[in-house]
């Protein structure tokens, strides 16, 4: 392995993987952005936006230093670290908040084939979530490059974007906004942006197993909530082009373009976003499916066939396509923020916990083994 693959793969991979799998659940609409950063304030959601950082840092250090410490690469191995034989509570969890995402890609796509190409709602939910079960039959390695690749696309784009509304809008009169939100509830936001993201770490630990040291981690761990965090910080930054008007439109980034009159750009980044539904998609399910071949593993028997990964997938979009139906705006607001404190409970008490302790425990208590 040449220095520069094996670098790219311990401090980059994890975190492109990690914003490409949660990015397209309401970030790449904005939504998510508004509902929990700046609904607050422009000026304000800085505050947000570094106890993300904080937060999420922190989680995301934890647990790939659990992973590399232990050589556990799949959820249900970490969590039978943390919670013991209580661990398929989280994914219980991890379940509903698959769909949930799943969910809002399918609404949020679906919004977009109407308004942009005149399809149903359904037809345009029901295609992309069929692209996400054509990837996933390819398998890990191919989900896992289209990933990792396709988010130098997304920041490519988001660049051009952030550079356009700078010189188009005028951003300066509401950039000093801070809102009436107090202190304490725009922490309360930024947590619980940390809690309901943060569990998608123990999902792709798949991609962690180049990491061999400590330093590793938490370097990887602090490079990953960069990538993580910069896209939503630029939407934050170019929405204050119409604030506090933005709030109330259930996919922000539309707006902006239909101020920019951008035909060339909207273009690019429906590209992009749609792209990045697509991979968001088959990255939750990739995780799924790698728990599922680590219990076949473990019980000595054959791992998935790209059909029955294909099948389970199907089975998963429909179930989206139906939870589809309450809308974007609600899936994020009502869905998300229930979900945040049900994986406070199973995730980040457990993770600060028996995961603290894991790491610090003497060292000639042996890990166990690998699963996968």
């Amino acid at each position: 392995m040449s220095r520069i693959v094996r670098w790219f793969k311990i401090y980059l991979l994890p975190g492109l993987i990690l914003q490409s799998v949660i990015v397209a659940g309401g970030y790449g609409t904005g939504r998510e952005v508004v509902e929990y950063f700046t609904r607050h304030g422009i000026q304000t959601g800085w505050l947000g936006f570094c106890i993300a950082f904080a937060s999420f840092s922190l989680v995301f250090c934890l647990c790939l230093e659990i992973s590399r410490q232990y050589r556990v690469y799949d959820y249900r191995s970490f969590f039978q670290l943390l919670l013991g034989r209580a661990w398929f509570l989280f994914e219980i969890v991890l379940i509903i908040m698959f769909m949930l995402v799943l969910a809002v890609i399918g609404a949020a796509a679906g919004q977009i084939a109407r308004d942009e190409w005149g399809l149903s709602e359904a037809w345009g939910a029901g295609l992309m979530l069929s692209l996400v079960v054509v990837l996933l039959f390819f398998g890990r390695q191919v989900v896992t490059l289209i990933l990792a690749y396709w988010s130098f696309y997304l920041f490519a784009v988001l660049a051009i974007y952030l550079v356009v509304v700078a010189v188009n809008l005028d951003l300066a009169p509401t950039l000093t906004t801070e809102g009436d939100s107090p202190r304490g509830e725009i922490a309360l936001s930024a947590l619980q942006y940390t809690f309901y993201n943060s569990p998608a770490i123990p999902v792709i630990l798949y991609c962690a197993h180049a990491i061999e040291t400590r330093k590793q981690a938490i370097l990887s761990g602090l490079i990953g909530t960069l990538l993580v965090l910069t896209p939503g910080l630029g939407l934050h930054l170019s929405f204050s082009g119409h604030y506090p008007a933005i709030l109330e439109a259930s996919l922000p980034i539309y707006t902006i373009f239909d101020l920019l009159q951008q035909d060339a750009l909207k273009f690019a980044y429906l590209i992009m976003l749609m792209g990045t539904f697509i991979e968001s998609g088959a990255g939750n399910l990739q995780g799924f499916i790698e728990r599922i071949d680590s219990k076949l593993a473990e019980l000595s028997k054959p791992r998935l066939t790209p059909l029955q990964k294909a099948l389970i997938s199907s089975a998963a979009m429909v179930v989206a396509m139906l939870l589809a139906q309450f809308g974007i705006t609600r899936l994020i607001a009502e869905g998300y923020s229930a979900l945040a404190w049900a994986y406070f409970v199973v995730f980040i008490v457990p993770l600060f916990t028996m995961g603290i302790y894991r790491i610090w425990r003497p060292a000639r208590q042996t890990p166990i083994s690998r699963s996968t």
